[in-house]
């Protein structure tokens, strides 16, 4: 039974990473049951009995990708040290996992973003909340740089984190579009410009 169970887990795993790789390549809305069950040799049928709807499917591979997110970026950047130290870490996360996986594949919270912006329903929904709860952690730790001093006081902290966004957007507009090499080196030269230019005043 847990045999069973364990090998019904796994291959329900292998079609939502199916689905997200079907998506990052065409598209969310490319995502349906046929094409991933034609990916990885199964029938319809039984990509249904594992994940349901085709919009169950989307919403699984949202929730995926969100896992996969916050597990190359945040998680581990939550060992540094409270404060610009930890935000540094996940602005540098963030770029490198851009520059090895998205500027190759897509980005779903970019891509996405462009895809549902003029609909409405569960998907965009499913896709905002998680853009949303990103920006919210980021909202967290400037909160934090300004609660230790290491950035000024008087900031805005939504300022600074859609200045943050619109650099990764620009990094993945030129290293996808603009096939610019450098994209990601480039990124990291704003990003230290920008967080200088919030550094808290010292003392003489």
């Amino acid at each position: 039974m847990e045999a069973r169970t364990a090998k019904s887990e796994l291959t329900r795993a292998s079609i939502v990473g199916a689905a997200l790789d079907l998506a990052a390549e065409l598209g969310l809305e490319a995502i349906t049951l046929q094409a991933v069950a034609d990916r990885l040799g199964l029938s319809k049928s039984g990509v249904f009995s594992r994940v349901g709807s085709r919009e169950a499917l989307q919403q699984a591979v949202i929730e995926e990708y969100d896992r996969r997110f916050l597990t190359d970026v945040f998680v581990p950047a939550m060992q540094a040290p409270k404060g610009l130290p930890r935000l540094n870490a996940m602005i540098r996360r963030w770029i490198e996992r851009t520059r090895i996986v998205e500027a190759h594949t897509a980005c779903i919270y970019v891509a996405g973003a462009f895809e549902l912006d003029d609909r409405e329903g569960h998907l965009r929904d499913q896709l905002l909340k998680g853009v949303m709860g990103w920006r919210a952690a980021l909202r967290r730790v400037v909160t934090q740089a300004v609660e230790q001093d290491h950035l000024d006081a008087t900031i805005d902290p939504d300022q600074l984190v859609a200045e943050i966004y619109a650099l990764m957007v620009g990094m993945l507009h030129d290293a996808r579009f603009l096939r610019d090499v450098r994209a990601a080196d480039r990124t990291h030269s704003s990003y230290g410009r920008l967080i200088k230019s919030y550094t808290r005043p010292r003392a003489a």
